[in-house]
């Protein structure tokens, strides 16, 4: 503005100057001042417009700086975001692995205790089926026994007489049992034969035993320690021996099945007390007729017969 106006004034002086030129070169000034004052105005009004455009062009690029600095802005908080959820993924995950290794140590030490579950389970399944197992031998056993203390109390019942009269003696002897005949009530001292009274209890002895189907029995002879003097025998062995075989002979002729009965001598070598005085003598001096158990009858029946193991 101020060299305008400055240019201005100087052509009104100089106009001013000029007041005693001729018309035509006064016009011809005033011509050359409206000339330049048309190109003054427009010069100004280019400026002017050149000023909007320049003053809109910064409004735009400040504008356009905002906004680019707006989302720089947000670019930074996503980034900044980003790095927080990085850094909370790097710890979460090392806090998975570190739960990894203590779960996988975990699995490891179940997968043992799974082991250790799975054979005990199996020791246990073994265990249960030997009780088992040992269970049905146990009740197989009893019914055996059972049965074999019915026979025992049958055959007690059906000797009651001879029991009483003191002719023979039953007793169980390592689940066998045995009936314990004193020689000196059957047999004379030294001597192999029997006597009438005798040969009537073996044969009721006989009678009883032959009703039992299936059975063996062993007769067995036994003498005490004293040496045979004058009874034709030349040592306790013989002696034993032949009464056993006597014995055996009468029980078959009062029925009993050969192939059930066998005969043992035993002369002093079993005794069932000591020899020292005459009363252990003569509870030496005896034939025992002793029921040979069956391979699956071989237990203790004592208790279940109810019978007292005992000597004679």
């Amino acid at each position: 503005m101020k060299p305008t106006k400055t240019c201005l004034s100087s052509l009104v002086v100089a106009s001013s100057l000029l007041a005693c030129v001729s018309q035509g070169k006064y016009d011809a000034a005033v011509s050359d001042v409206t000339r330049v004052r048309g190109q003054l105005q427009a010069s100004e009004k280019l400026g002017a417009d050149h000023r909007r455009e320049s003053h809109t062009e910064l409004a735009q690029v400040r504008q356009e700086l905002a906004e680019a600095n707006v989302a720089l802005a947000l670019a930074q908080q996503e980034v900044d975001v980003a790095g927080g959820i990085a850094i909370a993924c790097g710890e979460a995950l090392d806090e998975s692995s570190t739960m990894n290794e203590g779960m996988s140590a975990e699995l490891e030490r179940r997968g043992k205790d799974v082991d250790q579950l799975v054979a005990a389970k199996a020791e246990l399944a073994g265990s249960l089926e030997r009780a088992r197992s040992g269970l049905e031998e146990l009740r197989g056993a009893r019914a055996a026994a059972e049965s074999q203390a019915a026979m025992f109390r049958d055959v007690a019942q059906r000797l009651g007489r001879m029991l009483d009269a003191g002719e023979l003696n039953i007793v169980l002897r390592s689940g066998r049992m045995v009936l314990v005949l004193p020689s000196d009530v059957y047999f004379e001292p030294g001597k192999a034969d029997i006597g009438r009274k005798g040969r009537k209890a073996l044969s009721e002895v006989g009678h009883v035993l032959g009703s039992l189907p299936g059975r063996r029995f062993q007769v067995s002879g036994h003498t005490d320690a004293d040496p045979t003097r004058v009874s034709g025998f030349a040592s306790n062995w013989q002696l034993s021996s032949a009464r056993a075989l006597e014995v055996v002979g009468l029980l078959i002729h009062a029925g009993m099945q050969p192939a059930s009965l066998s005969a043992a001598g035993y002369a002093e070598f079993d005794p069932v007390t000591a020899n020292d005085s005459a009363t252990n003598k003569a509870r030496n001096r005896r034939i025992e007729i002793a029921l040979q158990p069956n391979i699956d009858q071989m237990v203790d029946v004592s208790r279940v017969a109810g019978v007292a193991t005992s000597n004679p």
